[in-house]
């Protein structure tokens, strides 16, 4: 599924937007219960969906995984001070890491800041630990998450 990637904002209409919110809620949904739900046909809930994919409105369809299911109960808010001109070689080279699930580039004191998710606090002294070994890296600043209260990242309920 090969997504547009140019920076454009893309227009949706209402009809767009019910599709997103249907499809954010159960992506298994068929077209025709779409089409169902919002009096429309089957071939506009294709040709809406198609678009929104060739558009990079959705850049793929992947279930949203329950991480503490799987044993990842910690999550961290990592920030990573790195030395001029290497922090794009680090941040390509962080963002395979199996634990790493988002990374930032931002302003202020620190370039970048990754959220990760590990099982336990030495997994995450072990990763921190190796961080620091990268020649470009001159200091992280840490903060253990003691309660998720919302993590949507995925979500359709912003438009």
């Amino acid at each position: 599924m090969a997504a547009d990637t140019n920076n454009e904002i893309v227009k949706l209409d209402d009809t767009d937007v019910k599709i997103l919110k249907i499809i954010n809620d159960d992506v298994r949904i068929s077209y025709r219960q779409i089409s169902r739900d919002l009096g429309i046909s089957v071939g506009t809930v294709h040709n809406r969906i198609d678009k929104m994919v060739k558009t990079g409105v959705i850049s793929k369809f992947a279930p949203i995984l329950r991480h503490d299911k799987l044993g990842f109960t910690l999550t961290s808010i990592i920030g990573v001070k790195v030395k001029g001109g290497k922090l794009e070689n680090w941040e390509n080279k962080t963002a395979f890491n199996k634990n790493v699930v988002g990374i930032y580039d931002v302003t202020g004191e620190y370039d970048a800041f990754l959220i990760a998710k590990f099982r336990d606090t030495s997994e995450l002294d072990h990763f921190i630990k190796e961080m620091l070994k990268e020649p470009g890296i001159e200091r992280t600043y840490t903060q253990t998450v003691l309660n998720v209260v919302k993590e949507d990242m995925g979500s359709a309920n912003i438009l």
